[in-house]
């Protein structure tokens, strides 16, 4: 294959990859022979200084054409929470919608005061009588890992909280989540200490995937039909699922076109179960 150079969100330039538009889709649980189907109609349209954001675009149409609505929305949720950035409070959010589906009372972004010093908690959940604090480690960067230095922070955090003079600030555990993965010493620290660690796919099928297909819930970055400007004011009000976004009303309030709205409503119905 001759060698053609692509354009990242950011303007830089690097090869095109077929392995990692591969392995993203066997990810998203597609099969070998779609895997295969998708990547030579990709190769065929494949030009110089072509946008990442369109070769994903394409990948994603195809598997919709393909009928697999399942896997176009893995597909598309992994990338979709990368897109919740740059800054971690939209994570925030997004996880504890996530663990409102499972049945948590949330709260987000809480201060509470440990033995020693007050803490900010990125997400406080109760539930059945136990209270937990977590750590929500984002990543811009797919490739980014949450290290042992993450895990000893987060355990000596919650250390002081479970020892908080006032029943308001104490916590039964501590929890860090994050959006990619975790460097072996970290795992060998958390099993160690007996520390909650949950990353994309960690534990193995207890992860932060599986939460999300459990819970049945897609962050809003999921959709094509909007702008990134579009998301970002969505995001900024702190409204972060597809599901939120499910009247006129509220997309032409945040700039959204209104003959673009009835697209932007049916992409959400389809692919988020809206």
């Amino acid at each position: 294959m001759t060698r053609i150079l692509i354009t990242k969100a950011d303007g830089e330039q690097e090869l095109f990859d077929p392995a990692k538009l591969e392995r993203s889709l066997e990810f998203a649980g597609a099969s070998s022979t779609m895997r295969a189907r998708i990547l030579g109609h990709v190769l065929t349209e494949l030009k110089e200084g072509m946008m990442t954001e369109e070769i994903y675009r394409r990948a994603f149409e195809l598997l919709r054409q393909e009928d697999q609505p399942a896997v176009a929305a893995r597909y598309s949720v992994k990338r979709a929470v990368f897109a919740l950035g740059p800054s971690g409070f939209p994570f925030e959010s997004f996880l504890g919608e996530v663990l409102k589906a499972h049945g948590w009372v949330v709260r987000t972004q809480v201060i509470l005061t440990g033995r020693c010093v007050p803490h900010e908690v990125d997400v406080l959940a109760e539930k059945d009588g136990k209270r937990i604090g977590i750590e929500a480690k984002f990543h811009n960067d797919p490739g980014g890992k949450t290290d042992i230095k993450d895990a000893l922070y987060v355990h000596a955090r919650y250390d002081d909280l479970r020892r908080a003079p006032e029943a308001s600030s104490r916590v039964d555990e501590g929890w860090l989540i994050t959006n990619t993965r975790f460097t072996r010493n970290a795992i060998r620290y958390a099993r160690c200490s007996n520390l909650t660690a949950i990353a994309w796919d960690y534990p193995r099928g207890r992860g932060l995937l599986s939460m999300i297909e459990e819970a049945r819930v897609h962050p809003l970055t999921c959709l094509t039909t909007l702008s990134e400007g579009e998301k970002r004011q969505l995001l900024e009000r702190r409204i972060v699922l597809c599901k939120d976004i499910q009247t006129p009303h509220l997309l032409q309030e945040y700039g959204v076109k209104p003959h673009r709205i009835p697209q932007v409503l049916e992409e959400a119905r389809n692919l988020c179960g809206v």
